[in-house]
């Protein structure tokens, strides 16, 4: 099953992913992406693990 989180604010977004990711964790997934956006760059990380 699909899941998307995402943050856009002025606060860290670690913390808040993280917690997004923690309560999709039971859900049953195969993998993972995470992509982040700094000085206009974004940088992506994929994973098929936790």
């Amino acid at each position: 099953m699909c899941s998307i989180i995402g943050y856009f604010g002025k606060e860290t977004a670690a913390p808040i992913i993280v917690k997004g990711l923690k309560r999709m964790e039971y859900r049953g997934y195969d993998s993972v992406g995470v992509a982040t956006e700094s000085d206009h760059q974004i940088e992506l990380k994929k994973g098929l693990e936790k």
